[in-house]
């Protein structure tokens, strides 16, 4: 039964599952879930006979069984029910209205700035001028204006790295615990709650859930469970391309980049050009992954992605960074000049780069 057991496995056989109930006739959506329910439960009914099965066909029985669960999920989401809203969704919309208006209210030298930070920190790009919208489309950096898995990961490293100064202590691991997955459960909620979004905040919280356990953290294994949560969650999410985009990227990180990094001689891990090349290989491997889907949805293909990737990445981490250190600093009362200049700087470097890169 070991092989049964293997989360990845079983997270792909719902998957299909539920891919399969998205393609199912609108007539018969009302009818089959009925149907597929008492299958499911079989294993539940004769769990004492499962054991005793030959291991294939324990294991035959138990994949058809998530097949099934799969289908009967997305079956089931397609069906009409009440629309529930829950009160702490409504609180994070009021707080990231508040957020877009505190940053309007800060003193940046440049006009532009402003509605940059808004739109990577918490989706609002009605303020950017069309100029800027057109030099991130041009230079094929608009994943970074839309929110996504990757602007959750950058305030995830930077909160992990400001994290450990809290101290190693149990008591310390649990407060960092807490304040990380509790600090992406706000961001996900004030950011609208999209699939990119959902797919990096379950990733986290498993992440750092099984660390605060002491258990192993195999990546692929929690890139599965997070697949298999959001979609019992909402099947529906697998017919959104930025729920597919996402875990295609994913994918490509935890399959292929591994390979492409060991490409580069053994050295220094400090050495620049190796940082660089990992840089380069990480680009390489979400976009090989991606692109298919990408051309195929959108009709395009970003020609410089590895110039743009390498460019714009690292420095819209230190957008963030900067201005997330504005904002909290600024919220207090204490903010220095120099860092409001500091965070004006940053963005405008980073627009200037994609226009160089635009007009190539």
């Amino acid at each position: 039964m070991a092989e049964a057991k293997s989360i990845e496995r079983l997270s792909l056989v719902f998957t299909v599952g539920v891919i399969a109930g998205t393609v199912v006739p609108a007539g018969a959506v009302a009818d089959l879930p009925g149907l597929i329910l008492p299958i499911i439960a079989l294993p539940c009914l004769f769990r004492q006979s499962l054991r005793t099965l030959p291991g294939r066909r324990a294991v035959a029985l138990l994949m058809a069984t998530f097949l099934l669960l799969g289908l009967f999920c997305a079956l089931n989401a397609r069906l009409p029910g009440p629309s529930v809203r829950i009160s702490l969704q409504e609180f994070a919309e009021e707080t990231a209205d508040g957020l877009r208006a505190f940053i309007g209210r800060l003193p940046f030298p440049s006009e532009g700035t402003a509605p940059l930070l808004k739109a990577l920190l918490t989706g609002d790009r009605s303020g950017l001028s069309r100029e800027t919208v057109a030099v991130f489309r041009s230079s094929g950096a608009s994943h970074l204006l839309a929110l996504s898995g990757l602007h959750i990961g950058i305030i995830y490293l930077i909160f992990d790295k400001l994290s450990w100064a809290l101290g190693r202590s149990p008591l310390a691991r649990q407060l960092r615990y807490l304040l990380i997955v509790g600090g992406a459960a706000f961001f996900t909620l004030m950011t609208g709650a999209g699939p990119s979004i959902v797919r990096a905040f379950l990733f986290i919280t498993l992440n750092e859930t099984l660390r605060l356990a002491g258990r192993p953290r195999k990546a692929v294994r929690v890139l599965c469970l997070a697949l298999l949560i959001q979609l019992v969650l909402d099947p529906s999410a697998i017919r959104q391309v930025g729920f597919q985009l996402s875990y295609l990227a994913m994918a490509g990180i935890f399959l292929l980049y591994p390979a492409l990094e060991r490409w580069y001689p053994q050295g220094s891990r400090w050495n620049p050009l190796r940082r660089i090349w990992q840089a380069a290989a990480l680009s390489i491997s979400c976009q090989l992954f991606t692109g298919p889907l990408a051309w195929y949805r959108f009709h395009s293909f970003p020609r410089y992605f590895l110039l743009t990737n390498l460019l714009a990445i690292p420095l819209t981490t230190a957008v963030m960074a900067s201005a997330i250190g504005t904002l909290a600093l600024s919220a207090i009362g204490c903010c220095p000049t120099v860092l409001y200049t500091i965070t004006d700087g940053l963005s405008r470097l980073l627009i200037a780069v994609l226009e160089i890169i635009a007009t190539l």
